[in-house]
């Protein structure tokens, strides 16, 4: 399971560099900085875009698990080509990893990981 935690969060510019700008100055410090990651939307509509009701279920049933698509789909209750458009926008936006297993016979099985231990989610209209 992944140790890192990843914030989501809706954020400036101005935002983006200031957290830049934190942490060049804890490497000059010396300290560690710790595993974690922050995908940032500008603007909340986009947030809403990526993180629709039905992908964060995905996410959640996801987290701490390692799923074919098509047992996340039934798990779901959802269409199979659904799951797998939300898996690929979920991987695109860095929230989700896809690798694909040998399934002997049959060719090979896409598996859906999540990419941290924890989601927190931040947002401000």
């Amino acid at each position: 399971m992944p140790k890192t935690k990843v914030t989501i969060a809706t954020d400036t510019t101005e935002g983006f560099f200031n957290r830049l700008r934190a942490n060049a100055r804890r490497l000059d410090q010396g300290e560690a900085l710790r595993p974690e990651i922050t995908i940032s939307f500008e603007d909340s509509a986009d947030l809403l875009k990526v993180l629709t009701s039905e992908r964060v279920r995905l996410l959640r049933s996801v987290k701490g698990n390692s799923l074919q698509i098509s047992t996340l789909a039934g798990g779901l209750n959802r269409d199979i080509r659904a799951v797998s458009r939300d898996v690929t926008m979920l991987e695109k936006a860095g929230l989700l990893r896809t690798r694909y297993e040998s399934n002997p016979g049959h060719g090979r099985l896409k598996v859906v990981e999540s990419v941290a231990r924890e989601y927190k989610l931040i947002a401000n209209l």
